[in-house]
């Protein structure tokens, strides 16, 4: 049954995939290859945007019908000509064309990752609530399964909405309906989905990009599907490197590693794979984490910020899309900008609410560097007005574009929160942003080891872009910024900025890059920002989360951008400046490729009667030019290596002593624990959501007067409310992540009243009344929070199902105390 699971889902990527097609064909249409890897996420789009907003009214299979619905119309408007169409007559619109071998290649990548994640989680299939946040994404699927409306019932808050973005799992709920799938099928198999749609769209962005400026294509794409999709930081291939090194020399080097992170002793570093640990490595700079996404979905939890990073690429593939479209295009870049752009902002407000300000930053660099003017956007009346031009000098024309680009993304940002306005208003909680201290900064080692690998490659390309003139500016400009940002403990500006800038200037004076140039830049301002800002909430110490969400988004652009940028290095290693003064030597013609007489000589090989012919310049050129080019290959094979130590080492932890495999993600309840998993089931078949009461999932926190701690703590395990987290039954008060969404006091209040609940009869009778509960559940959990109770006692309690570790109790209103005739 599982297989035939797999079957059909991969059935419906594959449907919705074709539907997307004319849509990506219209909006990627001067994209080489014309977008395939973002068939599906366009579709997926639309579908769940109108679900979400359809489910504000109702929420059913009625409206999974509605967005399927929408979703043909759009797609068939999109592919056929209107007018035949309204004749009965199936012809293709003018200009719709698709790649197919770009299809192909995308649907053969989908299907590997979609099937090599499917294997990783069939060995460990669980929702368990150790080591992540499984709990909280499954309890989510199961409270929307039950959900009549949206956003969803909180099944930690009876009563109350979700306060989570919950777009991720409204899209995985509408795939599972439309699949008649379980839950705890779906959350495996949308799981893996996720991910080949990242690594499916990082492939076909990363190709587009370096096939637009004379690079290949699959080289490209398959270099960031790896460094999306497998690669790790630099820990695991420090670990080893290590271990390589004589005694005299790594012992003081693990010292000082050891002394910039303080995340490792020197002796584990020493270590090597000995001590490997695949969760160690995202926790490396100082009070933060810095997953990477194989960490991610290794751990395997179906988290917003895993979701939303698909289409956080869409966004970056619609900046593209409107950095290589021209400017007499401009009812073309009007709708990616208005109409596409803000329409995904509107869903990525309920996906990944942290990457919807990242969505439009890329784009406003697009519209910046874009070969189109952006105030040809403008009405006519109104671009007139705008005065400055690109034959001023830098900053000045910098200025005039970057003024013009913020404009016209702020107003596509505004239709983008309008679009997701539902959320906003009902679901989403407020934060307030603060600035970080000097003292919780990242440190230069720590950065070297999330980034280095990205800093590295990033710099080699752009430096061999520079001209001359630039070189010089920009190197005293950076021994400067370097200089004063170490004595200020700002190790971040020392290794980031550097790139930020070079990257801009490079795309200012228009020096041999391209759009894989304005994802370095986005990905270098994130970093910076999350070194001097941070959003305060309970979600972790200070910028513990924010960074955590950031650089998540930082690794995709960055891995986006890594494949082109190597690709495009191997093919014109040498800088531009060498590049034009070879040219001017040998009287060839300078072209992106690099030279004519170059090309030539690598097509030869220089032997034989043309070398005999060639001049000194054109044979030292030639000589230049393979030095460099076997430079850059063996910069891009040490990045692959030094990143890809992590993914053996994990996998081969993973399937160590894995059982049969299955991808029933309750399963383990059932086999860990037994008795309390029939109750659990006896549960889950009760319609619509009964209100449940449970012992609370409080964590270890201190009395606000008396400085004691008078709840036990909090068990981020089994015992974390599993009943309604495993159906989706909202409980009265659940576990202590909701002091995060509704803040200390009103959560704490709940469960003093619970805990009033399960040690005083009247105080249960006032709160099965208030909450209108219909079951009570008492389990292990209870029993160890407050020994046996008297909650049978209660007129109106009765016993509806008992096993031998759990009671659950069903409540008559009408014959509580205090009721009428009672």
């Amino acid at each position: 049954m599982e297989y035939l699971y797999v079957a059909v889902w991969l059935v419906l990527y594959a449907v919705l995939a074709v539907l997307g097609l004319p849509l990506a064909a219209r909006l990627f249409r001067h994209v080489p290859g014309r977008g395939p890897g973002f068939a599906l996420p366009l579709s997926l789009l639309v579908s769940t945007l109108v679900a979400h907003w359809v489910g504000q009214f109702s929420f059913g299979l009625g409206t999974v019908v509605v967005a399927v619905a929408v979703l043909l119309s759009l797609s068939a408007a999109t592919a056929f000509d209107l007018a035949a169409l309204r004749e009965r007559r199936l012809v293709l619109a003018s200009g719709f064309d698709v790649d197919r071998r770009a299809v192909a290649d995308t649907a053969v990548v989908f299907v590997v990752a979609f099937a090599f994640l499917l294997s990783i989680r069939a060995v460990d299939p669980a929702v368990h609530a150790a080591g992540g946040e499984k709990f909280l994404d499954f309890g989510l699927l199961k409270a929307l399964l039950r959900a009549d409306a949206l956003p969803p019932e909180d099944f930690w808050f009876a009563g109350e909405p979700v306060q989570y973005y919950y777009g991720g799992h409204l899209l995985t709920v509408l795939l599972a309906m439309l699949t008649d799938t379980p839950a705890r099928f779906a959350y495996n198999l949308s799981l893996a989905g996720f991910y080949a749609m990242l690594v499916t769209a990082t492939f076909d962005l990363a190709g587009s990009v370096a096939s637009s400026r004379g690079g290949a294509r699959r080289p490209a794409g398959l270099l960031s599907a790896f460094f999306v999709g497998l690669a790790s930081n630099l820990v695991t291939g420090g670990r080893v490197a290590l271990t390589l090194l004589p005694e005299p020399v790594r012992r003081p080097l693990a010292g000082l590693i050891a002394a910039e992170t303080t995340q490792y002793s020197p002796d584990e570093l020493l270590a090597g794979t000995d001590s490997f640990s695949y969760w160690t490595a995202s926790r490396v700079i100082e009070g933060t984490i810095n997953e990477f996404p194989f960490f991610a979905w290794l751990n395997g939890d179906l988290h917003g910020h895993m979701m939303g990073t698909p289409f956080l690429l869409l966004g970056a593939a619609l900046a593209f899309a409107y950095f290589e479209t021209p400017q007499s295009e401009r009812p073309l870049r009007r709708t990616l900008l208005f109409v596409a752009l803000p329409a995904l902002g509107g869903l990525q407000l309920v996906l990944d609410t942290w990457s919807f300000p990242s969505l439009f930053g890329v784009a406003a660099l697009a519209l910046v560097f874009a070969p189109a003017r952006p105030e040809t956007l403008l009405p006519d009346r109104v671009a007139s007005a705008v005065r400055y031009s690109d034959d001023d000098d830098l900053l000045p024309a910098q200025a005039g574009r970057l003024v013009v680009a913020v404009g016209l993304v702020a107003v596509a940002g505004v239709v983008g929160a309008a679009l997701g306005a539902p959320f906003l208003l009902t679901g989403a909680s407020g934060r307030e942003v603060a600035l970080l201290g000097p003292a919780n900064r990242s440190g230069l080692g720590a950065l070297l080891l999330v980034h280095g690998a990205f800093v590295a490659g990033f710099a080699a390309y752009l430096l061999s872009r520079l001209a001359e003139g630039d070189t010089w500016l920009l190197a005293a400009a950076v021994v400067g910024v370097v200089v004063v940002a170490v004595g200020q403990g700002m190790a971040a500006v020392a290794l980031i900025l550097p790139l930020l800038v070079f990257g801009w200037v490079a795309l200012a004076f228009d020096r041999d890059v391209g759009f894989e140039t304005v994802l370095v830049v986005a990905g270098a301002g994130l970093v910076l920002l999350v070194e001097f800002l941070y959003v305060n909430e309970q979600a972790g110490p200070l910028r513990m989360n924010t960074v955590f969400k950031t650089y998540i988004q930082v690794w995709v652009l960055w891995a986006t951008a890594l494949g082109p940028a190597l690709t495009l290095l191997l093919a014109r290693p040498l800088p531009t400046r060498i590049r034009r003064a070879v040219s001017a030597t040998d009287g060839s013609t300078a072209t992106d490729g690099g030279t004519e007489t170059g090309d030539r000589a690598g097509a030869d090989g220089g032997t034989g009667a043309n070398a005999e012919t060639k001049s000194s310049p054109v044979r030292a050129s030639e000589a230049a030019t393979a030095t460099a080019r076997t430079l850059a290959l063996g910069l891009t094979l040490c990045l692959v290596v030094s990143t890809g130590f992590y993914a053996p080492l994990a996998l081969g932890n993973h399937f160590e002593g894995a059982g049969e495999p299955t991808l029933d993600a309750t399963q383990f309840a059932e086999t860990d624990h037994p008795k309390e998993a029939k109750a659990i089931a006896w549960l889950d078949e009760k319609p619509s959501r009964p209100t449940l009461l449970s012992a609370p999932g409080t964590y270890h926190y201190p009395n606000a007067e008396s400085g004691s701690y008078p709840y036990p703590p909090g068990r981020y395990g089994w015992n974390s409310n599993p009943a309604s987290t495993l159906t989706g039954i909202p409980t009265v008060a659940g576990w202590g992540h909701e002091i995060g969404y509704r803040g200390f006091d009103t959560y704490i209040h709940r469960v003093e009243q619970v805990d009033a609940a399960f040690t005083d009869d009247a105080a249960l009778v006032d709160v099965l009344r208030e909450y209108d509960v219909r079951y009570v559940w008492v389990g292990p959990a209870e029993r160890e929070r407050y020994g046996e109770t008297s909650v049978g006692d209660v007129s109106g309690v009765s016993v509806a199902y008992r096993t031998e570790t759990v009671t659950i109790y069903e409540v008559d209103r009408d014959e509580l105390p205090g009721s009428g005739g009672s």
